[in-house]
């Protein structure tokens, strides 16, 4: 199986184009089996799991990335940071056009990007974009050497979810084992570690953060928390909930210090121009963008019977949104025995699954932090919906990109379907 595995993988880097859905979704469905199988069976065979692993990670090494092109912007990014250029203050649009410009490759990198992240100022927080500059740094200015370097510090932050998530799980009382369903899964597989992206070195802080608070060093855990927000800012969503498993003084401490640390990570890219344009960029996921939606697909349908334009519609939505959002998080926060770690966790699980059902943009690597939290827990539908959001890999067939309402559908509904088992079944059980 884990042979199997490893041609399906070399046949997915090298020889897969993102157009061709069917083979696509067929090799995911197989990856999915062998995956569920090989856990099961060799679920106390640490070395094995751990081993078969990497294997599968290294397959990828020299590979291109063939289902985004995002990696193109974190290159051109860690360039502007090793040429100490602010990523923050011009788009590429701009720099394209100054003839002096040093960065290695420009026009690949620009054209590669593609036409909507070239007129955006760049959104991936500070410490990620250290990450890049030292991609940059240590690619020997090619293309191809950026991406073996962004592939190795992935790899090594997922072999150390599996080292800080091991010993977590076994401080709360779960079965270490739990962590390889992350760790063999094919979404994380592929999208982190095929696609480049940076989800899985801001887990590794995130779950090295949580043991930390496990062995009751909250300090340290409070300085990792930050480090895991400077990589993508998910884990700010979380905040709120550790108001009560603190207490008020000692939460507000803990706030401090994850202030402070991640003041000390943004200060070498502040500017006066900083905070406007990062925080315009970040309201593009709010108020234009969409992909793979469910709530909101659903709103919209029932809009354009009303006559409703859908760009109209997306704009209120996503100032709605946060506020919705919001007004969850506090209810969680105040109504869940948060000062226990594995119910801080699950009320974590929560918050994101909710965020994620109502969001008008949920791309397949968002689900990954669902997983790692499922991990912790005795919830298990994000594993189920790490393998059905292959479907909406079907708008990467089309030209025009355009998403199949009845494949989101299914997504949703199986996934919504088997979380309303689970709370049934323990229901019934407690």
């Amino acid at each position: 199986m884990v042979a199997l595995s490893l041609f399906l993988y070399y046949t997915f880097a090298y020889h897969l184009v993102r157009t061709d859905f069917l083979n696509l979704l067929g090799i995911f469905a197989i990856l999915f089996f062998l995956c569920f199988k090989i856990v099961r069976i060799e679920k106390w065979n640490f070395r094995f799991l751990l081993v078969a692993g990497i294997l599968f990670r290294l397959i990828f090494l020299f590979a291109e990335p063939n289902l985004s092109q995002d990696f193109y912007r974190f290159i051109w990014d860690g360039e502007l940071v090793r040429n100490f250029i602010n990523p923050y203050l011009n788009v590429p649009n701009t720099l394209i056009e100054q003839p002096d410009l040093p960065i290695a490759n420009a026009k690949e990198l620009y054209h590669g990007m593609g036409g909507l992240s070239a007129k955006h100022f760049s959104n991936y927080p500070p410490l990620n974009q250290l990450l890049f500059a030292l991609a940059s740094l240590l690619g020997g200015k090619t293309i191809l050497g950026a991406i073996i370097t962004m592939r190795c510090s992935i790899l090594l932050a997922d072999i150390g979810i599996v080292y800080f998530g091991r010993k977590l799980l076994k401080n709360i009382n779960q079965s270490p084992h739990l962590i390889f369903w992350y760790f063999l899964n094919p979404l994380v597989l592929i999208e982190l570690t095929g696609n480049l992206h940076f989800e899985g070195v801001m887990l590794f802080f995130f779950v090295w953060a949580l043991y930390l608070l496990s062995i009751h060093k909250w300090q340290w855990a409070a300085f990792v928390y930050a480090c895991s927000i400077s990589i993508k800012l998910v884990p700010l969503l979380f905040l709120p909930l550790f108001l009560k498993h603190f207490k008020f003084k000692r939460a507000i401490f803990f706030y401090t210090l994850v202030a402070l640390g991640s003041l000390l990570i943004f200060i070498p890219f502040y500017s006066s121009e900083f905070i406007t344009n990062y925080s315009k960029t970040i309201g593009l996921w709010f108020s234009n963008f969409e992909f793979n939606a469910g709530l909101y697909n659903a709103i919209k349908q029932i809009a354009i019977q009303f006559d409703i334009k859908p760009w109209k519609l997306i704009k209120t939505y996503g100032q709605i949104t946060p506020i919705v959002t919001i007004a969850f998080v506090v209810l969680i926060t105040f109504f869940r025995k948060n000062e226990k770690l594995p119910i801080l966790i699950s009320s974590m699980l929560w918050v994101l699954s909710f965020y994620y059902f109502i969001s008008a943009t949920v791309h397949p690597w968002y689900i990954i932090f669902l997983v790692v939290l499922s991990a912790f827990t005795k919830y298990k539908y994000a594993f189920l919906w790490s393998a059905v959001i292959v479907l909406s890999y079907f708008a990467y067939s089309l030209e025009d990109f355009k998403e199949n309402l009845w494949l989101i559908a299914i997504e949703y509904f199986s996934v919504l379907l088997f979380l309303i088992y689970e709370l049934l079944a323990k229901r019934n059980k407690i």
